[in-house]
């Protein structure tokens, strides 16, 4: 399974010399002991560090350029507890090339009416102070993140979460390596895309291998590595021989194993953690990979079909960003158009996350009718029901554009014997007609990533963090 480091987000107080020493320290001391109790809510996946409390543009410019040079460090969570001037902030926020949240919060979630005074007024100008900080972010174009409430809340809490993992997510993408297997697949255009601005924004490297390297790979697995996997899946799923004799069904699970050890070793070496193939592209191999990337999506690696290297990368990015919770690889397939009943039938040639299963998947094995190679193994899966965000990038030549919308997922009504694949039914929310209109209007490509485990505000949240548009089609 592939592993996301221990981060840490440091926390920073704002405040001013202005109130004298002793107010500073109440400052001080409230702000630990709310770091201390959204560390103890059990609900970040992150945790938070307490830095200080910032009062001067100097100590404020030194902790940005320690943020960015820590690599524990994921991103700053900012707190005005009173007035801090937001001049002092402009040039370490400038400097700062990590996310950023301002917690717009106050110690107490009431006013005491009985005893409020001067002092308390100086200590607790959050409200004010929020609004002096948010203007110089605003003017700066920060583009932060604002969680506004009170910070014991639950929902608060949430929100904080959620922003943690993708400011993880953020971070970690510059550290994203897609495998190329083959080139792109021939005469289709949204799978092409500029690599190298592709890596000056989102800091995703694409590297290019021949079969033959992949093949080698492939070819230096050892049999005991495959009979132990082997026997791993027939605990995990169901093992369906079918129509084929058993040497043949054997054969064909044992070789996606070889496969699968082969993609992992190869990527691993490089520190891969995305990946490409191409039916067109298959010399030297029995069979195109089917078990093989369904068993590395599952361990978290990205994947994209056809040379795709844009979806590989961001089926990683979005399983980083949910702890590769319920996230897959995904294709528009084929339409339900019946009325009351519209929907879109997502699925694969064979390469869907079995993540997103809502049953035991079944191996089986059976033939391709396409790229000419022997029959592949694959797992074949119920999709599940539940709302969903189905996204996807395009490459426009002067920009790169995010595509998506929120979806209902729903389990296909029927069995399909016909077509042995994995299947996932969804209703974008905006309605079939709608959704899917806009959807091509704007140049969404068919190849997506769909998670049940990101929300609508998180993958807005990720696009604002890159300075990426994002069509959010409602």
């Amino acid at each position: 399974m592939l592993q996301v480091p221990d981060y840490e987000f440091w926390f920073v107080t704002g405040s001013q010399h202005l109130y004298g020493e002793e107010q500073l320290k109440s400052v001080e001391k409230d702000a630990k002991d709310m770091v201390d109790k959204l560390n103890a809510s059990g609900k970040l996946p992150y945790p938070i560090v307490f830095k200080m409390v910032a009062t001067t543009a100097d100590s404020i410019t030194q902790l940005m350029k320690d943020v960015n040079y820590n690599d524990k460090v994921a991103g700053i969570i900012t707190w005005m507890h009173t007035f801090s001037p937001a001049k002092n902030w402009i040039r370490g926020t400038k400097l700062l090339q990590k996310p950023l949240l301002h917690l717009a919060t106050q110690y107490l979630d009431h006013i005491p009416y009985d005893t409020i005074d001067f002092d308390y007024m100086n200590l607790n100008q959050s409200a004010h102070g929020d609004r002096e900080y948010g203007f110089i972010n605003a003017r700066l174009q920060k583009h932060n993140k604002i969680v506004y409430g009170y910070w014991g809340d639950p929902e608060v809490q949430d929100e904080i979460a959620d922003w943690e993992d993708v400011a993880v997510a953020y971070d970690e993408s510059f550290k994203i390596k897609v495998a190329r297997f083959g080139d792109n697949m021939r005469n289709v255009a949204v799978t092409e895309g500029d690599k190298v601005e592709a890596q000056i924004q989102f800091g995703w490297t694409v590297d290019y291998y021949a079969l033959g390297d992949l093949v080698e790979s492939v070819n230096a697995v050892s049999e005991s590595d495959i009979d132990a996997k082997y026997k791993e899946l027939q605990d995990k799923y169901e093992f369906v021989q079918g129509d084929n004799d058993k040497d043949k069904y054997e054969h064909s699970v044992r070789y996606q194993i070889r496969e699968y050890f082969g993609i992992k070793n190869f990527l691993d070496k490089g520190n891969y953690s995305a990946f490409t193939t191409n039916f067109e592209d298959l010399y030297g191999l029995e069979q195109l990979p089917g078990l093989a990337a369904q068993l590395l999506m599952a361990e978290g690696y990205g994947f994209g079909a056809e040379g795709d290297w844009k979806t590989a990368a961001l089926g990683r990015l979005v399983k980083i960003m949910t702890h590769n919770q319920a996230t897959a690889f995904m294709e528009d397939y084929t339409l339900e158009l019946q009325k009351g009943k519209e929907a879109i039938l997502g699925s694969h040639m064979l390469e869907v996350d079995p993540g997103i299963a809502s049953d035991k998947p079944r191996v089986e094995v059976h033939p391709l009718d396409i790229g000419g190679k022997a029959d592949p193994a694959r797992l074949v899966f119920t999709g599940r029901e539940g709302d969903a965000m189905d996204i996807t990038i395009s490459d426009f030549g002067t920009e790169y554009r995010m595509i998506g919308y929120a979806v209902t997922g729903n389990k296909a009504p029927k069995e399909t014997p016909h077509l042995p694949v994995a299947k996932q039914m969804w209703t974008p929310k905006a309605g079939l007609k709608a959704g899917a209109t806009q959807w091509i209007h704007d140049g969404g490509g068919h190849h997506t990533v769909l998670t049940f485990s990101a929300s609508e505000t998180q993958i807005q949240d990720l696009a604002t963090m890159f300075g990426l548009p994002f069509d959010d089609i409602k």
